[in-house]
């Protein structure tokens, strides 16, 4: 098993023991690609037990689409798998967001690829506990920021939880 794939199933077992974890019903996750935590194997552990969201890229915005399973995906913008299944518009339902980025910092920023996507998603995600999730050698002092950046309720890598006690010290 290479070494990100061993780091990537270590970090999702953990995340699986958590109350914000088992308490969410609906949870946006992602697609990922060869150089972040992969959530393929674990996406298809979940798909039948809780509603599962992933982003589609539409012009400058992310929608969110219902993932039921591997049948579903093809690849989209960016060569990252999408799925194909009903668009899900509700997004006060989402209770949990996972969070893929190049890098993470100590304050729960996050530095994404470019484009903006997440940033104009995540402000939408009003009740979603945020999780960012990446290898521990992505995190790092700081990230730069502008002032619309939300940062992550708690950052996850391979070696458990790093909370951000500034965004919110009380887990929901």
């Amino acid at each position: 098993m290479p070494q990100l794939t061993r780091w990537s199933s270590n970090l999702l077992d953990r995340l699986e023991d958590e109350a914000v974890f088992r308490r969410a019903h609906t949870v946006l996750a992602y697609a990922a690609l060869p150089d972040e935590v992969q959530t393929q194997e674990w996406m298809e552990r979940w798909k039948d037990a809780k509603v599962l969201l992933l982003p589609v890229v539409n012009g400058n915005e992310l929608e969110l689409h219902r993932y039921t399973g591997r049948h579903d995906l093809q690849t989209g913008a960016f060569g990252i798998e999408e799925p194909t299944g009903p668009l899900f518009t509700d997004y006060g339902q989402i209770d949990l967001a996972l969070v893929p980025g190049m890098a993470f910092d100590a304050h729960g920023y996050r530095l994404g690829r470019g484009k903006g996507y997440y940033d104009r998603l995540l402000p939408r995600l009003t009740a979603a506990w945020r999780i960012g999730i990446c290898f521990g050698f992505q995190v790092c002092p700081s990230v730069p920021t502008e002032p619309f950046d939300l940062p992550m309720h708690e950052v996850w890598t391979e070696d458990g939880c790093i909370s951000i006690p500034t965004v919110n010290p009380q887990q929901p």
